[in-house]
């Protein structure tokens, strides 16, 4: 199955210049949804994973079906002022924004295995806050997951070190 063509792109989407990949296209196609699943899954089998952190919120989508199917728990990343008990908090640059993350300061436990998914990996700025706040948590960061890789932009470096899985990559601006 060519994922790649269940991916809509949209022109200076969310601001000019930006060629945003929007995956409700796949989504809305059960096959291919279920293929990307199964195909996170098998990559991920042995790692004996405990919870599934995603970013808000296109990754929560992907994210809690992964955590269902690994009998894992959820953990949302949100927003700061989204989450209605104590949090911990992690800024970081986007390819067009500033923004921030928080997650609850009891969501990972020490030694937790945990996977991170989201929909896109571009700079690698939300997926290092993502492994930052785990990390201070003193979680196991076993692998990262993403649907899509922009790599022209470089963000698997700043993921030195973790096991990172993408299952479709654009290597330029398309």
């Amino acid at each position: 199955m060519e994922l790649k063509d269940k991916i809509r792109t949209i022109p200076d989407f969310p601001k000019k210049g930006i060629m945003f990949k929007d995956i409700t296209t796949l989504l809305k196609d059960h096959h291919a949804f279920r293929h990307v699943v199964r195909q996170i899954l098998n990559y991920f089998d042995g790692k004996d994973i405990n919870i599934v952190a995603s970013a808000e919120s296109r990754g929560f989508i992907l994210g809690a079906v992964l955590a269902h199917e690994l009998h894992a728990g959820f953990v949302p990343l949100r927003k700061p002022g989204k989450l209605p008990y104590k949090t911990i908090k992690q800024e970081f640059q986007t390819e067009y924004s500033t923004d921030a993350f928080e997650i609850h300061e009891d969501s990972v436990e020490k030694g937790d295995k945990v996977l991170i998914v989201d929909d896109l990996l571009a700079t690698g700025g939300t997926a290092k806050a993502a492994v930052d706040l785990i990390e201070k948590l003193e979680g196991n960061v076993v692998g990262l997951a993403f649907i899509i890789e922009l790599s022209f932009l470089k963000g698997r470096e700043k993921l030195k070190g973790h096991d990172v899985l993408t299952l479709i990559d654009y290597e330029k601006e398309e």
